[in-house]
């Protein structure tokens, strides 16, 4: 799947399409504690002004997205999993304004609701527009990884955590984030 910009529907700043995108899959059931981790490679991200781009969909997603948002100039790209709705939220309407939001789809506004299928579409676009992900945990069968497998996902690079449930995830040329300071980790460039 190679996605044609021209083809999506859009709200915000298109030229965040441009800059480098991690892409953040995180499973629905995760182990909670993740989570701490999880915000520190987000408030990395934040300080050092990367674009992250998701469906924010699962719960630590959606934790992370409202986290992000904090960021004075954190550049963001959110894939719906539906048409861009007339009434988006007005809470949304300062990053728009500011440049540093973009929603995007494939879908038309006629698609209200999200569904396995729009949820996959929406998944297999995210893989496709992202120079690389960041997977801090993944179910073992589950759909993060049937889209790890895909053709869009093969060659670019992956960064996660190293727990008992990622085993899936922990190939050769997977790195392994850790956050600055903890345990002698430092900084992993992707």
């Amino acid at each position: 799947m190679v996605t044609a910009v021209e083809e999506l529907r859009t709200l915000g700043n298109t030229a965040l399409l441009r800059l480098p995108k991690t892409a953040f899959f995180c499973s629905r059931d995760y182990p909670g504690s993740i989570e701490r981790i999880v915000y520190l490679w987000a408030m990395e991200q934040r300080q050092l002004g990367y674009c992250v781009l998701s469906g924010f969909h699962s719960r630590l997603e959606q934790a992370i997205f409202r986290f992000l948002r904090r960021g004075m100039q954190q550049p963001i790209v959110y894939a719906l999993g539906r048409g861009i709705q007339p009434s988006m939220p007005l809470d949304y309407e300062r990053d728009l304004q500011l440049g540093r939001l973009l929603f995007l789809t494939p879908f038309e506004p006629d698609v209200t609701t999200v569904t396995q299928e729009t949820a996959n579409i929406r998944n297999l676009l995210i893989t496709d527009l992202a120079d690389r992900f960041f997977v801090p945990y993944m179910r073992p069968g589950g759909n993060v990884e049937r889209l790890l497998h895909s053709e869009a996902a093969r060659g670019k690079p992956l960064l996660t955590l190293n727990l008992p449930g990622n085993q899936a995830l922990l190939q050769p040329g997977v790195r392994v984030y850790r956050p600055p300071g903890l345990l002698g980790g430092g900084r992993v460039s992707l």
